[in-house]
């Protein structure tokens, strides 16, 4: 992941990565329990499954959750999502690249820099509503933004990074 001049994100960064990445480090010896999720690969340090790092919902449930509540496009009304931070996932792993491709289980996919990344945003969503989301209901994650927080959030090009299904994370250069 680029380095962030934000002094949010590195503060962020600096008092729970060590923390998060201790206790996932301890998981990932295992492979995932119950059914994967998510597989990240490419450039990144921390892997589990040959060059890959999989990971199950419970897992993901392991880290540090982010919660907001946002309106969306593909939504009516206010709505709460639940997950990790992105960036907190990449820099657990080690990721070391620049631009991510980010897939779904329809294989749609999207390709965007990590620059873009922020401590709070976009995160994996696996919860709506206090719900746990499944395939009918654009899950089991979700690429999500808190859009109604900031305007660069509503925007075609984020809106095009707003994955739901998603399955598949590729750190590349």
């Amino acid at each position: 992941m680029r380095k962030t001049t934000r002094p949010l994100l590195a503060l962020v960064m600096a008092v729970l990565l060590p923390l998060t990445t201790a206790s996932w480090a301890e998981d990932a010896k295992d492979v995932p329990s119950g059914s994967v999720v998510l597989t990240v690969s490419g450039k990144i340090d921390t892997t589990n499954v040959g060059d890959t790092a999989q990971f199950d919902l419970d897992m993901l449930r392991a880290f540090p959750a982010t919660s907001f509540s946002t309106t969306t496009i593909w939504t009516d009304g206010v709505q709460m999502f639940t997950g990790v931070s992105l960036a907190l996932l990449l820099d657990t792993l080690g990721s070391t690249g620049n631009t991510l491709r980010v897939s779904a289980i329809n294989d749609y996919s999207i390709e965007f820099d990590t620059d873009v990344l922020q401590a709070d945003a976009p995160i994996l969503a696996y919860e709506l509503n206090d719900e746990q989301m499944h395939r009918r209901d654009k899950g089991p994650l979700w690429l999500v933004y808190p859009y109604d927080a900031k305007e660069s959030f509503r925007t075609a090009k984020v809106y095009a990074h707003s994955v739901w299904q998603l399955d598949r994370i590729e750190v590349l250069d």
